[in-house]
């Protein structure tokens, strides 16, 4: 085994490690989010954590780490004879994104079971975890099942595992810890709320920091063993410190005025629940035992609500995490005294110190330390230039206008992709899955995951008597498992190629655009798709967003786009082609949805309506599904975009009809002419 980076050794970085220890303080605060770009120490502080964690007294011989004094009464290995118990490490146990659910929760032997009734269980990451932690890693690219299956042994501390009416439970007491590049897209909301807290983390900016981190990397890489072991005095003082802030911790008082100080910012933030009040709490209680006191303060408060409350306000993925601490700091004067006898007195930090404070440090805002609002935002919005004054200094020529806010979104029709495919899970169109109804069965390819009992039966009934069956068993071998074929849904690549052209930029007009291209960016979120952003404008078209699952990526480009110039239609089909092509290759599961959002007039070079039809019947020949939004507006209307629905055999439907409680039936058009073309 490796030798582990030390925790100590981690440069910069407080609230991360404060967040981490408060967890190996307190395992009831929940876990921990670690939101951040890459290279920030994430995992290297994760793995690093499990080293300081005190070792776990269990069962000798059990494989789900049953606790000798009180040993699971259900436990697939019980039940246990009263037996001293033996000590081990806590574990790490890292889930794959890609990984089975068989692997998560544990496999059944379907055959036996059949054949002999007997449960015999393999056990799977959920088991190897309890009563340690489950790290995942880019834990919002986790699929949903995978998801669902978090959700429910997070809930209710066991994990349950069912094939055909055979049922497996044990118990399932981990420590979450998650890490993400937000850059890869939002984690459900679920899942985000099953977290106690969550950190932001970035690189620093400080030369003298940034050379230290590469100064130990480098002499960690060159000798693991030597580098950790100048560091044992470190980790072994912050092991002491968290075995005394553990005993210490069923003696912190959480007196009446801190409850109502918790209990009043959850409501002036207007978290959903109740559960961010508990881990509040049991934050601020872990804070104050980390410190040394037997008593929570106002200021431990403070520091829970900055762990506890920022990824539990967020209403949509544009939503950026944060709390406003002037607002914080007011909700907690009113709501109760603070209690500042600690001030002077500050916390040195997780790598210790001979005085106790009152915890780590801040989490960073998303809107940095500048809370001044930006020029353009609600409610000091500057006016809008008259459409055909000149450039404003420091914009470029070439009739180019400042970009205009969204209008606000709405719910869209479902759009979708027409046939079955078998791509990734989500929400979006029909595929063939590995969780849905139903629909028939086949030999299985590989190891058995769902088992079709009725096909099984079948195949195993006309060779009974040749078998030799005797007893009442059913005689089952390997050739006559079925694997249950199921339809569900798939997520997408929802490419949008859109028109930032001089007709589509009266404000008002591009306004509406771009709220309609927001309510699709949403819906995508909801749906799991991956998206795109291609725009044309002037002379050419570009790709202001390749695929991706962050929708507020997307959100973000599209707040700032540009508009003015001709209008290159072609180019930006031809553009999307090529990301399309692109794509087909590194993920040919995946079945592309284009949008494109324009009033379909095309200008610019010789015979642009012709160019673009060309383009347009380019990607009906490889049948990729399209949707025009058509933009155009006003008392005359060309029906240009309806021409270009047409050549790219799709459908094209106005903003008004976009809209959930308008036309119905939009659906059925895009899947009409999908199969038509």
């Amino acid at each position: 085994m490796s030798t582990p980076y030390p925790f100590t050794a981690i440069v910069g970085q407080d609230d991360l490690r404060l967040g981490l220890l408060l967890n190996a303080v307190s395992p009831a605060v929940g876990g921990v989010l670690v939101r951040g770009e890459k290279g920030t120490a994430k995992s290297t502080a994760v793995r690093a954590l499990a080293a300081l964690m005190p070792e776990v007294p269990v069962v000798p011989g059990c494989r789900f780490s049953c606790d000798p004094v009180s040993p699971d009464s259900a436990c697939p290995d019980g039940p246990h004879a009263e037996a001293a118990g033996v000590s081990r490490p806590a574990r790490t146990v890292e889930l794959p994104v890609g990984a089975s659910e068989d692997r998560l929760v544990g496999a059944l032997d379907i055959e036996r079971a059949l054949s002999e009734g007997v449960k015999a269980f393999e056990p799977g990451l959920l088991a190897d975890a309890h009563r340690g932690i489950l790290y995942v890693d880019e834990v919002n690219l986790l699929h949903d099942h995978l998801v669902d299956l978090l959700l429910d042994a997070a809930a209710m501390g066991a994990s349950y595992v069912e094939r055909e009416g055979v049922s497996v439970r044990h118990a399932a007491r981990f420590l979450l810890v998650g890490t993400m590049n937000p850059e890869e897209g939002e984690l459900r909301p679920q899942l985000l709320d099953r977290f106690g807290l969550t950190v932001e983390v970035s690189a620093s900016r400080d030369t003298d920091e940034r050379v230290e981190v590469v100064r130990r990397r480098l002499a960690y890489d060159d000798d693991p063993e030597g580098f950790a072991a100048r560091w044992t005095e470190e980790e072994g003082a912050l092991r002491e410190r968290i075995a005394a802030a553990r005993a210490l911790l069923p003696r912190v008082v959480l007196g009446d005025g801190v409850l109502r100080q918790i209990a009043a910012t959850c409501a002036a933030f207007e978290v959903d629940g109740m559960r961010a009040d508990i881990v509040m709490a049991r934050t601020a209680t872990a804070l104050a035992a980390w410190a040394g006191r037997e008593e929570v303060t106002a200021d431990d408060v403070r520091q829970a609500a900055l762990l506890a409350l920022p990824h539990r306000r967020r209403r949509n993925p544009f939503d950026a995490p944060g709390l406003d601490e002037d607002k914080l700091d007011q909700t907690l004067d009113e709501a109760g005294p603070r209690d500042d006898h600690d001030d002077d007195d500050p916390d040195p930090g997780p790598d210790g110190g001979d005085d106790g404070g009152g915890g780590g440090g801040v989490p960073p805002q998303a809107d940095g330390e500048d809370r001044t609002p930006p020029q353009g935002s609600e409610g000091d919005s500057p006016s809008p230039a008259p459409e055909g004054t000149p450039d404003a200094p420091g914009r470029p020529a070439g009739g180019e206008q400042q970009p205009v806010a969204a209008a606000e979104p709405f719910r869209t029709k479902m759009l979708s992709v027409p046939g079955l495919g078998e791509g990734a899970a989500g929400r979006r169109s029909r595929a063939r899955t590995e969780h849905g109804r139903t629909t028939g069965a086949r030999r299985p390819r590989g190891a058995l995951t769902k088992l079709h009992l009725a096909a099984t039966v079948q195949a195993a009934a006309p060779h009974q008597r040749a078998r030799g069956r005797a007893g009442r068993g059913l005689v089952v071998r390997r050739d006559d498992l079925r694997q249950a074929t199921r339809e569900g849904r798939e997520g997408n690549l929802v490419l949008f190629v859109v028109d930032a052209s001089g007709s589509m930029a009266a404000r008002q007009r591009m306004s509406a655009v771009k709220g309609a291209v927001l309510s699709l960016l949403l819906d995508a979120y909801q749906r799991r798709d991956k998206v795109g952003l291609v725009t044309f404008r002037g002379k050419e078209a570009e790709v202001a967003l390749p695929p991706t699952s962050s929708v507020d990526a997307a959100a973000a480009r599209l707040e700032s786009l540009p508009t003015g110039g001709r209008t290159p239609l072609a180019a930006g089909l031809l553009k999307a082609h090529d990301v399309l092509r692109v794509e087909r290759l590194r993920d040919p599961s995946r079945r592309p949805l284009l949008v494109v959002v324009t009033d379909g007039r095309a200008t610019g070079g010789p015979e642009p309506v012709a160019l673009a039809g060309r383009a347009g019947r380019l990607h009906r020949s490889e049948g990729t599904a399209s949707v025009v939004v058509d933009c155009e507006s006003g008392y005359v209307r060309l029906g240009l975009a309806g021409e270009l629905a047409r050549e790219l055999g799709g459908t094209a439907v106005t903003l008004d009809e976009l809209r959930a409680d308008s036309i119905a039936g939009l659906v059925k058009d895009v899947t009409a002419a999908g199969r038509a073309a």
